[in-house]
């Protein structure tokens, strides 16, 4: 196709030889081919050149617009062209927020932002390339990474106590998960198996906890109904997770200290993987890491550094 466009411009099989870098006889062979695989003649042969016949002519626009599609299908996944895929496990949750501190800065960069279900789907997705990139706590217990999956702690993000205005804690500025002890922690988005069930398990194995995820998960406005209107429940949230309530709910976020839990958000690729924006990411994540992993604070100890 491109040696036939190449032709009909240049009208000069001798020309079109010497600008595709191939010989006179390879130019008459593959015209030959396309014509042959048409059915019909696309140029006369005269001793000043090639002319375009009327079926040539009418082939010619379609065969302009195959060669820029091919052109574009190619751009589209060229490096630095195609847009970079990261999953993170929720629009609303932190990992997203720091998406947008990258977009914010590196404007230039294309992301296409993806929410799989765990940390399976996300290494799957990964390896098959439907993916470059996945926001992920790991590892969880008894589980190793494929030696192709990189892996870096991305940050640390702390967890606080949502509470509605007449819970005990309501009017508190910090409690610790020894005050916690005895209280209904309620998170019915918690799915065993997962990787935020797992660091929920350990966090509440650790300090006695008590995380309830009996009940149908309606999703966040259900949940954020049900705590604001009640004195006894409770739930967790990471610090930089956005929610926006009604006014009257009156929820109060409040710090958890002594020590501070931590949900370990890390950052998975594939080792081959070229696109130079993962390059940046990586980079920006480690440039503004916010690494609460010191004293005074907690994590499961599988998680991965």
């Amino acid at each position: 196709m491109r040696t036939f466009v190449a032709a009909a411009d240049a009208g000069r099989f001798h020309d079109v030889a010497a600008e595709l870098s191939i010989t006179q006889q390879a130019v008459s062979k593959r015209i030959a081919t396309l014509e042959k695989t048409l059915g019909v003649r696309l140029f006369t042969r005269t001793a000043r050149g090639a002319t375009l016949t009327i079926d040539g002519q009418a082939f010619l626009p379609h065969a302009r617009d195959l060669l820029r599609a091919a052109e574009r299908a190619a751009a589209s996944v060229s490096p630095g062209r195609r847009a970079l895929r990261v999953d993170v496990i929720g629009r609303r949750l932190a990992p997203a927020a720091a998406l947008r501190d990258f977009h914010r800065a590196h404007p230039e960069v294309e992301l296409e932002v993806v929410t799989l279900f765990d940390v399976d789907a996300a290494i799957n997705a990964i390896r098959s390339g439907t993916i470059d990139a996945s926001f992920r706590a790991v590892t969880m217990p008894g589980r190793q990474l494929p030696d192709d999956i990189g892996v870096a702690r991305a940050f640390d993000e702390p967890i606080q106590l949502l509470t509605g205005p007449a819970h005990e804690f309501a009017a508190a500025r910090a409690v610790t998960p020894a005050e916690l002890v005895g209280h209904r922690i309620w998170m019915p988005g918690i799915v065993p198996g997962t990787e935020w069930g797992a660091y929920y398990d350990a966090l509440a194995a650790a300090f006695g906890l008590t995380i309830e995820i009996t009940g149908p998960d309606f999703g966040i406005e259900p949940l954020l109904d049900t705590i604001a209107d009640s004195r006894s429940l409770a739930t967790f949230v990471g610090e930089e997770t956005h929610f926006v309530w009604p006014a009257d709910h009156g929820l109060r976020r409040i710090a958890v200290q002594d020590p501070t839990p931590v949900y370990p958000h890390s950052l998975l690729w594939h080792r081959d993987n070229p696109h130079p924006a993962l390059g940046a990411l990586r980079d920006h994540l480690g440039s503004g890491r916010r690494d609460h992993s010191a004293a005074g604070t907690w994590t499961p100890p599988w998680a991965q550094r």
